[in-house]
Parts: C-alpha cells; structure tokens; sequence
C-alpha cells in the first residue's frame, strides 16, 4: 500500500521585517509589506503551515492560502486583503477595567 505523499515547507524564520520559509530547497522571504497577514500572527499560527499541493500553501489558524508562484513573483499578484487586525488598546496605554 502505497503512503501519503507529503509536500516540503517549512518556516525557517521570523522576524520584524518577514517570515522566512524553505520550500523544497528553495528559500523565500515573505515580507509584512506583501503579505500583511502574518506580522501580527504569533509564532504557533506561523508555523501552523500545510501544503496540500506542491504550489499550495495553507495556514488554517489564519485562514491564509497562497500559491508558491504568488510567493516568488508577488508583483504578478497585485490584488491583495486587507490585514484585519484590530489591537485593543493603543500602544503606551492600558485598558481600564
């Protein structure tokens, strides 16, 4: 009986700026700028990454799909969503109680 076959990604960093994943053996960056969904996701839902198909990403805590194709050429992609993210409370300030 044959397995399941199984398609490479992995995070391999995050930082201020992007999130870093190795794809195979290919390494993309995936800027904040390009894709906003990700700068205020945490580190769980980050790595939380599936790929489905081999230009198919997926991370189901953010509701996030994207091709890899979108990834290495997001200039051929220029429709984007809007990040969502609300905080809830101004930075330097405390919520009252």
């Amino acid at each position: 009986m044959p397995g399941t076959i199984t398609f490479a990604a992995e995070v391999t960093n995050v930082s201020g700026h992007c999130v870093w994943m190795l794809i195979d053996d290919e390494e993309l960056a995936l800027p904040y700028s390009e894709f906003p969904w990700f700068k205020a996701a945490t580190i769980q839902q980050i790595l939380n990454v599936l790929r489905p198909t081999s230009d198919h990403l997926y991370w189901p805590d953010l509701d996030v799909d994207l091709s890899v194709e979108s990834i290495r050429h997001p200039e051929r992609f220029p429709l984007k969503a809007e990040s969502t993210f609300q905080p809830c409370h101004t930075p330097g300030s405390l919520p009252t109680i």
